[in-house]
């Protein structure tokens, strides 16, 4: 091994002599060794270096692939989150229509119930008045019965009777068109014209008399005066006297 001390032969110079440092003792350092050393702490470091980068690459790409699930996982979540919203939405909407058939329907049945509530009461006032008017029916044909029978047998009896009236107050008897009415017409009643003549119209569906027409026209009030008289007495004669005796009267005027 050459000293690193030894004189340098770069100067051109020839040796004098022996020099100092040829005396000097050789001295080893152990550079080879160290050198050695540090190249197999170099290469030691470097195998350090490559398995850290490769693990640092390694952490990393796992690192990343951990990132990239997690993303994925929350786009997924996401997107589950998205659907349950929709389908929250959808079943919240679905409620609010239901609630509002629900109430529409209930409205429905309150009105109908109203209806048939009224259409009951409704009923039952037409029931009540049905049998009231059929009880009013009943005792105005019992009486129209009675007074049929009543005016049948006065007729047997009074034929030769009405006969006589009617001859002597010069009338005549005539139907009016209804069941219920008579027509009596009498002549004689103008002393300027005999063949004048002159009517009234009897309505006999009730228990009293009544005169429904009349011509010439007659003040009501004498006619009700009669009637009050006949319907007192029920003798037929006292209207066709009385009715007369206001035909001539309202002639002469």
């Amino acid at each position: 091994m050459t000293s690193v001390f030894e004189p340098s032969h770069s100067t051109g110079r020839p040796p004098i002599g022996p020099s100092m440092a040829d005396s000097l003792p050789s001295i080893n350092f152990g550079f080879d060794e160290l050198r050695d050393r540090m190249a197999k702490f170099t290469a030691k470091f470097d195998t350090f270096i490559e398995q850290g980068r490769k693990r640092v690459l390694e952490e990393r790409n796992q690192f990343r692939m951990n990132v990239a699930e997690l993303q994925e996982d929350q786009r997924m979540k996401k997107k589950d989150i998205e659907i349950l919203q929709l389908k929250t939405n959808t079943y919240q909407q679905t409620i609010s229509k239901e609630a509002a058939e629900t109430r529409e329907m209930q409205g429905a049945i309150s009105s109908l119930s109203s209806q048939r509530d009224k259409q009951a009461a409704t009923r039952d006032a037409l029931k009540e008045q049905i049998a009231a008017t059929q009880k009013d029916i009943d005792v105005r044909l019992a009486a129209r019965r009675a007074h049929q029978a009543q005016m049948e047998a006065q007729a047997r009896f009074n034929v030769p009777e009405l006969d006589f009236w009617v001859t002597n107050l010069c009338m005549r008897i005539e139907g009016a068109g209804a069941e219920d009415r008579l027509k009596f017409v009498y002549t004689h009643v103008d002393e300027k014209n005999w063949e004048r003549e002159a009517w009234f119209e009897l309505s006999t569906g009730s228990r009293d008399y009544d005169v429904k027409h009349c011509r010439p026209k007659l003040e009501r009030e004498k006619v009700e005066r009669v009637l009050d008289r006949v319907n007192e007495t029920r003798e037929l004669t006292v209207l066709l006297k009385g009715m007369r005796e206001l035909f001539v009267e309202a002639m002469k005027s």
